[in-house]
């Protein structure tokens, strides 16, 4: 993944985006953002069409991230610690946010109401592994976490490179820069526990360039 290209591309289409954004009512489906803040999820697009392809990505990764929220949630509620109940209700924003374009898009949506379940069975199988792990001690809950949202950045780099919906990408680089803050939050937290975390899914240039990033501003 070329990191820099892809953060470029998405502020880019952020920038190009943000002209078409009514000051006004929330996107009526039942997906509807909570805070978040910039009025991104106003942006006046003519939906386009989906490929199978690009569908396929939507509905995986509405489901991904929910394992991150249940994930975090399943932590707070073990260890009581700030960060993950934090970043579980920004992942809860993320989930909106793809909400909103299976809505516009009018996909059947995966996700399953109760915590810890889902649809597809290869994340079921992730979310039961990493949760266990994680519930050894809180920093193995904080290592899981930080491997969560390296996932979730190169999928969701993934995706937008798969996709010429520019409603669609939107969507993705701002749940990337999401992403990007909640890496650097567990990592700073593994750090002040004396800790120094390194990358298990994102290249070494890549991780070291978001960890020596500031904070993004996402619009959801």
């Amino acid at each position: 993944m070329d990191r820099r290209i892809l953060i470029t591309a998405a502020l880019i289409i952020l920038a190009l985006l943000s002209a078409g954004c009514s000051g006004g009512e929330g996107g009526g489906g039942p997906h509807g953002q909570q805070g978040g803040g910039g009025g991104g999820n106003n942006v006046a697009v003519t939906p386009g069409s989906l490929n199978a392809t690009e569908t396929a990505d939507i509905l995986y990764l509405r489901e991904e991230e929910k394992l991150a929220r249940d994930a975090y949630t399943h932590f707070s509620d073990l260890y009581g610690t700030q960060v993950f109940s934090n970043i579980a209700a920004s992942e809860q924003t993320h989930m909106d946010a793809l909400g909103t374009l299976i809505d516009r898009y009018a996909l059947d949506d995966p996700v399953r109401p109760a915590t810890g379940e889902f649809t597809n069975a290869t994340l079921q199988q992730t979310y039961d592994r990493l949760t266990a792990e994680g519930s050894a001690s809180e920093i193995e809950a904080l290592k899981v976490a930080a491997r969560i949202e390296e996932t979730d950045i190169v999928d969701l780099a993934a995706a937008s490179a798969r996709t010429d919906n520019t409603d669609v990408r939107q969507v993705y680089a701002s749940l990337m820069m999401g992403s990007e803050n909640h890496l650097r939050s567990f990592v700073r937290n593994l750090g002040q526990s004396g800790v120094e975390y390194r990358p298990a899914v994102l290249s070494d240039d890549d991780y070291d360039e978001i960890i020596g990033g500031g904070t993004l501003v996402p619009s959801y």
